[in-house]
């Protein structure tokens, strides 16, 4: 997939499945995008439990990385329909040339993560298909793929300051394939303790 040059200030943002037990989510989140995200946001969701649910099949009946890879993404796609399903003008894409016209219409389009990857399968610096990968790998190549300005991860811990994401990803706070994703991107990329957030 070609680099995808969406118009203005694009920011992308992946919001952690970690997250999607909040009773407020919806009304948490709506707000953020109205106070601090600007009006060309993407939104990436994260795997929560049923990306977990995907590992323990695995576990269960060792499907492989590639395999399993797979069905994580999809796991994702199930993320994105509940995500709009909360928001209020949200909606599932499965191309990013389709956030044009979600923004037009003043709505958040929310990225289809196993469309997206299929799309992207086989272009120069594609995911690749083990667990090292997660939501945070796959929002930094939305990100990197739409050209994005901002990528900012929200989360339900707080990453120290000044912390290179190597040692992060060292550390748990992103995934271990998340700082390759990253190597050479111009891209502001941030994190937010969503659970201490307040408006």
């Amino acid at each position: 997939m070609k680099e995808t040059n969406l118009a203005g200030a694009v920011t992308v943002v992946k919001v952690g499945g970690s997250l999607f037990d909040l009773p407020d989510l919806a009304r948490r989140l709506t707000t953020w995008l109205h106070e601090v995200a600007g009006p060309e946001v993407l939104l990436v969701p994260g795997g929560g439990v049923t990306a977990h649910a995907v590992r323990s099949l695995d576990a269960w009946q060792q499907l492989g990385e590639d395999k399993a890879h797979w069905l994580a993404l999809r796991s994702l796609s199930l993320n994105a329909h509940f995500l709009a399903a909360l928001l209020p003008r949200a909606k599932v894409i499965g191309a990013l040339e389709e956030c044009e016209l979600v923004w037009r219409d003043g709505c958040v389009p929310i990225v289809d993560a196993y469309r997206f990857a299929e799309a992207d399968e086989r272009q120069p610096g594609c995911l690749p298909h083990h667990w090292t990968v997660t939501s945070d790998s796959v929002a930094a190549r939305v990100a990197i793929v739409a050209a994005a300005t901002r990528l900012i991860l929200l989360k339900s811990v707080t990453i120290p300051t000044g912390l290179d994401w190597a040692e992060a990803a060292r550390r748990g706070f992103v995934d271990s394939y998340f700082a390759t994703v990253l190597e050479g991107a111009a891209l502001d990329v941030a994190a937010v303790n969503f659970k201490e957030w307040t408006p």
